[in-house]
């Protein structure tokens, strides 16, 4: 039960839906403050203008229309450090992991797009597929 258990964890989809999930909840901060710090005001505007640190008051006696570009600057690098957590935390270990579970096996790693459209290109053309490097083919042709 518990190997299952493992088993379903470790594939990729569970993983890359978990980043998602938290990726999209730290995307929706920015644009509740977005939302609130930029549209809110603009829709409040009824005119003047008056700076209070990273925030704008556009008029001095109404505070709905504060402009809070500090509160959007926050937002945006929260996700920032969460998405570069989530990447080096989860996302790269993970890969590496996979990269190493592929090599017990015996799995190469995946091949280059070069690789693949030369294979491509030696199928097309009728021909035993060759690599540049590969011995086979004297010409080092790719």
């Amino acid at each position: 039960m518990l190997k299952g258990f493992k088993d379903f964890i470790m594939q990729g989809n569970v993983i890359d839906l978990a980043v998602a999930v938290v990726i999209g909840t730290a995307f929706a901060s920015i644009v509740d403050a977005f939302t609130t710090a930029i549209i809110n005001p603009l829709i409040a505007l009824l005119g003047g203008n008056s700076e209070i640190g990273f925030a704008v008051q556009l008029l001095d006696n109404n505070p709905e229309t504060r402009m809070d570009f500090g509160l959007l600057l926050t937002a945006i690098i929260n996700f920032l450090l969460i998405a570069a957590v989530i990447y080096f935390v989860l996302v790269g270990p993970m890969n590496k992991l996979k990269e190493a579970a592929a090599k017990r096996k015996g799995v190469d790693a995946p091949a280059s797009d070069n690789d693949l459209l030369v294979e491509i290109r030696d199928l097309l053309a009728g021909r035993p597929l060759s690599h540049p490097s590969d011995p086979r083919n004297p010409s080092g042709e790719s």
